[in-house]
């Protein structure tokens, strides 16, 4: 069973909460797991859960700490879709990185794990990539990540392995966005992109009416072994 936590924010800024969910025996390695806009809701721990039942300690953060701690929020409530969209418009992803690596630093020092990986989802599929180019993450997958193809100048800096899942029908993510990231990315020797057709943003969740059981699959399956072969 996961675990609410605190871990300590860079630069003194306090202390972020977080999920945290750890296998029964020593963990392999960490994984990081960067939710949606909608908070470290019951499918982002889930999620979490499904990592340590893997044998990983899996710790998702609150990325909105800073101006809504705790929120968590269902897409499929319009209401509720609204008020993550405000929330999306007051995120410092800078500021993110930032707290990634703190993440980072805490399953290093606390958890004992030597490696550690990150998943993220929607926005968390941007700070994968950010990670990748920012941090020293040892491996990052991006599920359906928005605005990477705004940030493709960065890729020069990625150092360590990054996969990105990219539905083709992603309303968010347009085909001109779609076509630049394999353009600036195709070729770089440490990124592998899948597409999938006629799949939509959201495909992956754990639950609701968003979730395609066969994509989520299929894409969660390279996601382990992606992770297992560069975290152990």
């Amino acid at each position: 069973m996961g675990e609410t936590i605190t871990f300590a924010a860079l630069d003194g800024e306090g202390d972020i909460p977080g999920f945290l969910a750890k296998p029964e025996g020593p963990a392999r390695a960490g994984i990081i797991v960067v939710p949606e806009i909608f908070g470290v809701n019951a499918g982002i721990r889930q999620k979490c859960q499904t990592w340590a039942n893997l044998g990983y300690a899996a710790l998702a953060p609150d990325i909105f700490w800073r101006f809504a701690p705790g929120v968590e929020l269902d897409p499929d409530v319009p209401e509720q879709m609204q008020e993550a969209f405000g929330y999306f418009g007051q995120y410092d992803p800078d500021k993110g990185v930032k707290d990634i690596e703190a993440a980072i630093r805490h399953l290093r020092g606390h958890e004992g794990v030597a490696k550690v990986g990150l998943v993220g989802f929607c926005l968390g599929g941007r700070m994968a990539y950010m990670a990748a180019t920012r941090t020293d993450i040892d491996a990052s997958v991006g599920y359906y990540g928005v605005m990477i193809d705004q940030m493709l100048s960065e890729s020069h800096a990625i150092a360590n392995p990054l996969m990105l899942h990219i539905p083709t029908a992603d309303h968010f993510v347009g085909p001109e966005a779609q076509k630049a990231i394999h353009d600036g990315l195709d070729s770089h020797p440490k990124v592998t992109l899948f597409d999938y057709e006629g799949l939509d943003h959201g495909f992956a969740a754990e639950m609701g009416g968003r979730r395609d059981a066969d994509g989520a699959q299929l894409a969660d399956q390279r996601t382990r072994e992606f992770l297992a072969q560069h975290l152990g």
